[in-house]
């Protein structure tokens, strides 16, 4: 299995510290997550949130061999109009190292402070797949219509059109996989217990079959925080740390982690949680939460 780094900064140099580390370490990727607010309390509410696109615009300049992604940008924030041209403008400034990843945004708040439409979720996926096709179709070589319910393209021979690479990431079991399979290069599903993660991959592939892709083409990852330790009573201590800053309590944050698989415990279980997933399709776990070299380097030594 390979690993990424999926981290926020306060600052665009955290962020370059955190992708120019990741790619000395030669870890597969570096990705960061869209989101204009970070945190959901009043008190979190004036945390620094970047915009993703800027920040891998300058990190497409300023790493080598490192691939980048955003993980995932909501289609709520961006008429896909948008997507084509920061994925073109990002992929020839990369020098093909960029993937776009594409979600149905969940984080109500950002979109009531900022005025965004949030639509139901129902409506959501339903733009996720037309925002998707649209970008095929813009990226097609010729470049293809596309007309939906909520978007529409008219072909034409628009450049930059470097090779588009694309992620589809969320926690649905049903909808997300199969829009992955269908247009995407990457499946990136939060950890699930393996006969669930199982079921996921194989609507993905079953997907990209259908599509008359390969489905053995498609990338299957995953996303979350780590906490492992070299005992249990360690590892508990680090629960009740985390809990306290986020004023849960440790054992419903427990139980939250054992109900999403989130890889936990001793170095021997979180290597266990790994493999099941990874024994039924799981290629690439991302790092996930604040950067921070000394922890992730312990992590890669036990991991790797």
């Amino acid at each position: 299995m390979e690993f990424g780094l999926q981290a926020i900064g306060a600052t665009y140099d955290d962020y370059l510290a955190a992708a120019r580390w990741a790619e000395g370490k030669g870890l597969a990727c570096f990705a960061i997550p869209d989101h204009y607010i970070y945190g959901g309390k009043d008190g979190t509410l004036s945390r620094p949130a970047h915009d993703a696109f800027s920040i891998m615009a300058g990190l497409a300049r300023e790493t080598q061999t490192l691939e980048l992604a955003i993980l995932v940008s909501p289609i709520t924030f961006r008429h896909p109009a948008l997507l084509v041209k920061n994925a073109a403008t990002i992929q020839e400034m990369a020098g093909g190292r960029f993937k776009l990843g594409v979600g149905t945004g969940w984080l109500e708040i950002e979109h009531d402070h900022f005025g965004f439409d949030f639509p139901s979720l129902g409506e959501r996926f339903a733009r996720m797949e037309e925002a998707l096709a649209y970008l095929r179709a813009a990226f097609a070589e010729p470049p293809q219509d596309f007309v939906g319910d909520f978007y529409e393209f008219k072909a034409f021979d628009h450049r930059p059109r470097p090779e588009l690479r694309l992620v589809v990431g969320g926690t649905g079991a049903v909808k997300t996989p199969r829009l992955a399979g269908t247009y995407a290069d990457e499946l990136n599903a939060y950890p699930a217990a393996p006969e669930d993660y199982a079921v996921k991959v194989g609507r993905a592939r079953a997907a990209a079959s259908m599509a008359g892709r390969d489905p053995a083409a498609l990338l299957i990852s995953s996303s979350g925080q780590m906490v492992a330790a070299d005992t249990e009573q360690d590892y508990r201590d680090k629960i009740a740390e985390i809990a306290a800053g986020m004023e849960v309590d440790p054992e419903r944050y427990e139980q939250e982690a054992a109900k999403r698989n989130a890889p936990r415990g001793t170095w021997e279980q979180v290597r266990t949680i790994l493999a099941g997933m990874e024994e039924v399709g799981l290629s690439r776990f991302y790092f996930q939460g604040e950067f921070d070299p000394a922890d992730i380097e312990l992590k890669l030594s036990k991991l790797t």
